[in-house]
C-alpha cells in the first residue's frame, strides 16, 4: 500500500455492466459516478454503449462538458434560476414540471409524478400542456418501489404513466422511466431508453447479489494493517470501551474511519479480510481508524493488506453486505466514500 486507504475501480467491469443492460441506455453518473470517479467512469459507460448521461445538478453537467463529453446530458434535479443558466450553457436538457422552467429552458423532459412524491407534477392537465410545447423533447417518470418485487405501487405507477402517454398527441419525444431495478425486472418499463445508475457500477438494485443479474462489482476498498497488539481479558479498544476482550487475543488497527466514509454505524458490526480470512471489526469506528479482532494466534503482520469491500482469497465482502449491517443501501456505501480515499482506476 502507498496510501492509508484506496478504492480500486475496475472500469472494464463498468463497461461490461453497461453492455449487459437494456439499450438504449442513459448512464446515471451523478455524485461523482456514485463515488467511482466521474472521468474514468464516463469513458467506460460510453465504451459500454451508453448514448445519454444523466446527473442531478447543473454543476455536474458543466463538469461533463469540461471533460469534453459530447453526448446528450440530462439534468434531473431541481434548479435555481442561476443553475438553469449553468445547465443551459452546458447544452444540457433539464427536467420540467412547471410552466416557469418549461418556458426558460431550450429543451425539457416533462416529469409526471406517478407516485414517487418528490419532484414532478401530479397535475395531468399541466403535464399534457407542457408535453405539447415545442421545446419538450422527453417525457418521464420515476419509480419508487421497482426494487421491491412484492409491492403493488410499481405496476400502478407504470400503468398511470402508460395512460398519460396515451393522451399525449405526439410521437416525436423520448419516453423514459426505468431505473436499474425496473430495467432488470420489467421490459414494459423500458420505453425508448432506460436510466440506470446503480447497476452500471455492479451494485444490485435489489440489495442482494449482483452476480444474479450478471453484474460485476466495480469498486473494492483496501487499507493496511498499521498495528498489531496483544489484548488481555477485560481490556478494551476504542472510544467508549464499546468492546472488551473476553479472552486473550490480538487486535489490529486499520487506518480508515468515518473521516473516510467508513461509517460509525459499523461499530462492532463489520468484517474485513486479512490473509484471505474474515476478521470482525471490534470497538468504535473513529474518524481515522478501526480495530479488528485477529484472534489468539494471528498469522498476520503489520503492513498486510486489508480488504473492506471486495475479494481476498476465497472470501468476498460485497457492498450489499456492508449496507445491510448499516441498515442502508449499497450505493450509499460507495457514494459515501470521501475524497480522502484515493480512487485508483484500472482495466
Amino acid at each position: 500500500m502507498t496510501d492509508r486507504a484506496v478504492a480500486r475501480i475496475d472500469v472494464g467491469a463498468i463497461e461490461r455492466n453497461c453492455a449487459r443492460l437494456p439499450q438504449p441506455l442513459c448512464a446515471v453518473v451523478k455524485a461523482d459516478a456514485y463515488g467511482h470517479g466521474l472521468g474514468p467512469t464516463v469513458e467506460a459507460v460510453l465504451a459500454g454503449g451508453a448514448t445519454w448521461l444523466a446527473v442531478a445538478t447543473a454543476a455536474e453537467a458543466a463538469e461533463l462538458r469540461r471533460l469534453a463529453v459530447d453526448v446528450p446530458v440530462l439534468v434531473m434535479g431541481a434548479l435555481t434560476r442561476d443553475e438553469l443558466r449553468v445547465a443551459t450553457d452546458a447544452d444540457a436538457d433539464v427536467v420540467a414540471w412547471s410552466e416557469e422552467v418549461a418556458e426558460a429552458a431550450p429543451r425539457v423532459h416533462v416529469k409526471l409524478d406517478t407516485g414517487m412524491g418528490r419532484l414532478g407534477t401530479r397535475d395531468r392537465e399541466l403535464a399534457l400542456r407542457l408535453a405539447a410545447r415545442p421545446n419538450t423533447v422527453g417525457l418521464m417518470t420515476h419509480f419508487a418501489t421497482a426494487d421491491e418485487l412484492d409491492d403493488d405501487l410499481f405496476p400502478a405507477q407504470l400503468e398511470a404513466f402508460q395512460e398519460f402517454l396515451g393522451d399525449v398527441a405526439r410521437d416525436d419525444v423520448l419516453v423514459h422511466a426505468a431505473n436499474s431495478a425496473a430495467a432488470l425486472r420489467e421490459p414494459a418499463a423500458h420505453f425508448d431508453m432506460v436510466r440506470c445508475g446503480v447497476a452500471i457500477y455492479g451494485l444490485d438494485p435489489f440489495q442482494d447479489d449482483p452476480g444474479t443479474h450478471g453484474l460485476e462489482p466495480a469498486l473494492s476498498l483496501h487499507s493496511w494493517l498499521a498495528s498489531v497488539r496483544r489484548i488481555e481479558p477485560g481490556e478494551s479498544v476504542g472510544y467508549g470501551r464499546r468492546w472488551r476482550a473476553r479472552e486473550p487475543t490480538w487486535v489490529g488497527t486499520v487506518p480508515v474511519g468515518y473521516g473516510d466514509g467508513w461509517r460509525r454505524a459499523l461499530t462492532n458490526d463489520c468484517d474485513v479480510l486479512i490473509g484471505g480470512r474474515r476478521h470482525p471489526l471490534v470497538g468504535t469506528v473513529s474518524m481515522d481508524n478501526v480495530t479488528v479482532d485477529l484472534g489468539p494466534d494471528p498469522e498476520v503482520d503489520v503492513g498486510d493488506e486489508v480488504v473492506l469491500i471486495g475479494s481476498q482469497g476465497e472470501e468476498r465482502i460485497l457492498a450489499e453486505e456492508v449496507a445491510r449491517r448499516m441498515g442502508t443501501i449499497n450505493y450509499e456505501v460507495t457514494t459515501g466514500l470521501l475524497p480522502r480515499i484515493r480512487r485508483e482506476h484500472f482495466r
